[in-house]
């Protein structure tokens, strides 16, 4: 009987282990690197894969976010300004972005947020029906200060009345389509308010807002510039926009409605 050191000298020097070791020695060194470049690489590329799939299901939350306009409370005594009025409209609706609907007597309504676009969908709108339109009608939150200038100009080129009734919300760059009216007709118990610009509100796409951080100082001194030119040729007092200097975004300043009409802003204001 062979002994238990024996048995494992055949086992270790058995065909099956020497054909194995004979394997073995004939692959060459070249080819068992390359095994292993492929199968880490195999590897790596399986890691993108899971991380390109987890950022792509990231992406509409992460790179199509617009930020929305925000509203505010209203400036405290020491910021001046007033209380904000009772608002009429629902706020999911104001948070929509803009809506522009025809309706009797020549009003063109322009109600929600102004969305970058909103230029142009309105430049459309006046484009294919603007001869029956005399006045529009705003309630709005704000947003894009470009669209806003862009729309502005336009009703002041056109000649068009603005107004906001009672209950109805013209803030942030939303007095700067108000102000381009003819007439500008405004309730008592409207609210117009101003803030200053910020940076998202300058952009018209998510990429755009990152390159226009860097220089939010020179392109909002840009924009005021145009705003106050603007405000100017409309026959508006430019010094209303002070407001909206002195007020931060978190805040809005509401016009009493003897600011309103010492800044020339409204033209008629119907008593209640």
């Amino acid at each position: 009987m062979k002994s238990d050191a024996n048995a494992r000298a055949d086992s270790d020097e058995g065909p099956f282990y020497r054909h194995l070791i004979a394997s073995l020695a004939r692959i060459e060194d070249g080819a068992i690197l390359r095994f292993a470049f492929f199968a880490l690489l195999a590897g790596t590329m399986g890691v993108l894969y899971v991380d390109y799939r987890e950022l792509n299901a990231n992406a509409p939350a992460d790179l199509t976010y617009q930020p929305q306009p925000i509203l505010p409370p209203a400036s405290t005594e020491d910021g001046g300004g007033r209380a904000r009025p009772d608002l009429t409209t629902a706020p999911d609706v104001l948070d929509e972005p803009l809506s522009i609907g025809l309706g009797s007597g020549g009003v063109l309504s322009l109600t929600g947020t102004i969305d970058p676009g909103s230029g142009q969908r309105f430049a459309d709108e006046i484009a294919a029906r603007g001869e029956y339109v005399s006045t529009v009608l705003l309630d709005s939150p704000g947003g894009s200060v470009n669209d806003a200038l862009e729309i502005g100009r336009l009703i002041l080129e056109k000649g068009l009345s603005t107004e906001v009734r009672d209950g109805g919300l013209c803030a942030s760059s939303c007095p700067i389509i108000f102000a381009s009216g003819t007439e500008r007709i405004a309730g008592r118990d409207a609210a117009i308010g101003v803030h200053q610009i910020y940076a998202a509100a300058l952009s018209a796409s998510p990429i755009d807002a990152l390159s226009v951080a860097g220089v939010a100082m020179s392109d909002a001194q840009n924009v005021t510039a145009e705003i106050t030119r603007h405000l100017g040729e409309a026959g508006v007092d430019p010094a209303l926009w002070i407001h909206a200097l002195e007020t931060p975004p978190d805040r809005l300043y509401y016009f009493t409605p003897e600011e309103l009409e010492h800044y020339r802003l409204v033209t008629d204001m119907p008593d209640n």
